[in-house]
């Protein structure tokens, strides 16, 4: 068993920056694969960015390439999701998720085992 709590949202005005932690407590959580994933108002749970347990190999979403970073502390058992220029389209729930045996990076949510509570990211133009 994993858990996951998030931290790190807020408001921002567009162009700004914001980062968010997640930080993994249970068994082996440093061994895991993880993930964010962002809902909007009214869409669907997209995918955001994924790291493996190495933080070897990473993978981002086209709408977000360029502008966030993912990046893990083994040692803290944290990944983090740094987000600059930040736009209104941005805006979302943000949550992380972990996957056992994570040594290659997934955009499908069903390969997730684990979820947080999200935090909210707001981008106000």
């Amino acid at each position: 068993q994993v858990q996951l709590v998030e931290s790190g949202g807020g408001l921002v005005q567009a162009g700004g920056s914001l980062r968010l932690s997640c930080a993994a407590s249970g068994r082996a959580a440093s061994t895991y694969g993880m993930g964010w994933f962002r809902r909007a108002p009214g869409k669907e749970r997209e995918f955001v960015a994924a790291i493996t347990w190495s933080g070897g190999n990473t993978y981002y979403a086209d709408s977000v390439k360029g502008r966030f970073t993912i990046s893990r502390d083994s040692a803290k058992a944290t990944v983090y999701l740094q987000m600059n220029s930040l736009k209104p389209e941005d805006t979302a729930v943000y949550y992380c998720a972990a996957r056992p045996l994570g040594v290659v990076v997934t955009t499908d949510s069903s390969q997730y085992d684990y979820w947080g509570q999200g935090t909210q990211v707001t981008v106000s133009s």
